[in-house]
């Protein structure tokens, strides 16, 4: 996938000297210190990273970590102290004034902030064209565009009211229409949905991700709630003093925190909702083929010492599962004919899941399934690998999650 937007060596002063204040990082004062000593404030220093095209990119941290002060820069609403902003190749850091609205036009949908910031004496549908409007669009074309996105976002029949009479997650959905009715590529959402209650925050993210299947826009979302960003975000950059202490995937994160700061982040998460299948699943130790006999089958589940098989096929599709009892019942029953022939009626279904499956899910399928491992499969139904009770109960001890050397 290809990159977006690129961050290279970024730093943001808000001071008069930013290159005393930078010059004494590099001597090693801290950010307390120079705020102390020089009256200047670092909000983000020697920052890298790059976003790839239609991925949600979250920045979390804590408050004053920095993350807002990044986003601002990404679109330039700050202007940085040194460093490079390229957007679809182009360093944003060297365009004048004119040059960069004309950029911010085509490139940025707007900003979706907490407080909604929609104007209260126009209409939802006025509130929707508004950047349209600002954008010379002619209003017959803005109109058409803003209604189209007004019921995408679950807003159509209310495109009259006023925001007054709108609920505070209707309201959060104005912003969201507004920012994306502009339709450039870029979107940029600083804790959007912050001040909604614990249900309609929920539905909120569930109707983004939805809405990011359709439109693919590449997002950048800060939000200071770690449920939130392992929930929404494809990767996570976590923020302290200015600068970027990690970035991974929402597993990548909680399986391996970069430091102890990283650590104390994570160790309440419920893991079973953020560790996949994939992570945890082990190779098979031993699988039965189509067309094993019965005397075949059970010498492999012996020399293993397995309570029973998976059964693939021979472009390892899975069958089924094939417990050792039941074959072991069936061999002896039939013990006096020198060629067993197999029955089907051993094939039982096996508990299967996708390498993406949450820990959630798996622990599901041993729920329904009193019986053998779990079988990884891809889109095929092709084993990948399997996952059996231990892995499980290892993933969601504490034990599990290491700090990165």
């Amino acid at each position: 996938m290809e990159d977006k937007i690129v961050i290279r060596n970024l730093s943001k002063v808000f001071g008069k000297n930013p290159k005393m204040a930078l010059e004494a990082l590099k001597n090693g004062k801290s950010k307390d210190e120079i705020l102390n000593e020089q009256k200047q404030t670092i909000g983000v220093h020697d920052v890298n990273f790059t976003v790839k095209k239609s991925e949600i990119f979250v920045l979390m941290g804590l408050s004053g970590s920095g993350k807002s002060t990044l986003q601002r820069l990404i679109n330039r609403l700050h202007t940085p102290s040194t460093g490079e902003i390229v957007i679809d190749g182009i360093d944003i850091t060297k365009l004048n004034p004119h040059e960069l609205r004309v950029f911010r036009r085509k490139h940025f949908c707007g900003m979706v902030f907490q407080n909604f910031a929609i104007l209260p004496h126009r209409t939802v549908l006025e509130n929707v064209e508004f950047g349209l409007e600002l954008q010379g669009v002619e209003k017959d074309i803005r109109e058409q565009k803003s209604l189209e996105v007004i019921k995408s976002v679950g807003l159509d029949g209310n495109e009259d009211s006023y925001p007054s009479q709108l609920s505070g997650g209707m309201q959060q959905r104005v912003g969201l229409a507004r920012g994306l009715a502009v339709d450039a590529d870029i979107l940029l959402m600083d804790e959007a949905f912050s001040a909604l209650d614990p249900l309609i925050r929920r539905q909120m993210q569930d109707e983004l991700l939805e809405l990011q299947e359709k439109m693919q826009k590449t997002i950048v979302f800060v939000t200071h709630d770690l449920d939130e960003a392992f929930r929404l975000g494809n990767r996570i950059a976590i923020m302290k003093d200015g600068r970027i202490v990690q970035i991974g995937s929402a597993e990548e994160i909680i399986s391996k925190p970069a430091d102890d700061y990283v650590k104390a982040f994570v160790e309440n998460m419920n893991r079973s909702a953020i560790l996949t299948a994939g992570a945890i699943m082990l190779p098979p130790e031993e699988t039965a083929l189509s067309g094993d006999g019965p005397r075949t089958i059970m010498r492999k589940i012996r020399k293993k010492g397995l309570a029973g098989i998976l059964m693939t096929d021979t472009k390892k599709r899975v069958k089924g599962y094939i417990k050792a009892d039941r074959l072991a019942a069936y061999i002896k029953e039939n013990q006096s004919k020198e060629n067993i022939p197999f029955d089907e009626n051993l094939v039982e279904e096996a508990a299967s899941v996708n390498e993406d499956t949450p820990l959630t899910d798996v622990i599901n399928s041993y729920t329904e399934h009193e019986y053998g491992p779990v079988a990884v499969v891809d889109s095929d139904n092709r084993l990948k690998g399997v996952i059996v009770r231990g892995a499980v109960i290892a993933a969601l001890s504490e034990d599990h999650i290491e700090t990165a050397e």
